[in-house]
């Protein structure tokens, strides 16, 4: 996955929906999607939760954050895209982070996780009710990592 400037990019959607079918076993957007420009359009604009993507880099950098990740952290796309992942946590909290990362790389997939990511300004947010997978195109390979948060609340400073 490259940032392409594209929210709603069909080849994004494609290997993150079929990688969480395949990995976790439950569609991870409505069924009465037919497309995916639809699909891609939904996660992107409507979905109830907050989707994150990096790429495979040896410092990843995000790729995608839907509306309502963004909404969740307080940035545009602009300042999402191409930051490194690792910001997106306090410099307290990267190596359980990095952990469960390891983790989603040796299985493809976790879930039920509960981290803090940063937002703007450094306002620290409980992401809960995580789950992180590889997203595969139909020959396996890893297209970077994404993660779907379905709940947040504030952190203590």
């Amino acid at each position: 996955m490259t940032p392409n400037g594209q929210a709603t990019d069909p080849a994004f959607a494609a290997p993150l929906l079929a990688g969480h079918l395949r990995l976790v076993g439950e569609p991870l957007c409505p069924a009465r999607w037919y497309t995916d420009q639809e699909a891609a359009r939904w996660l992107h604009d409507r979905a109830l939760f907050g989707l994150l993507a990096h790429d495979t880099s040896a410092d990843p950098f995000f790729v995608h954050a839907n509306s309502r990740a963004r909404e969740r952290c307080g940035c545009s796309w602009g300042e999402f895209v191409g930051m490194p992942s690792r910001l997106s946590a306090r410099p307290d909290g990267r190596r359980d982070r990095d952990a469960f990362a390891r983790g989603v790389r040796a299985d493809h997939y976790a879930t039920g996780c509960l981290e803090i990511r940063v937002g703007k300004g450094g306002r620290p947010c409980w992401t809960e009710d995580v789950t992180r997978w590889d997203p595969m195109d139909t020959r396996g390979r890893i297209h970077g990592q994404t993660a779907v948060f379905r709940s947040w609340s504030p952190a203590a400073g």
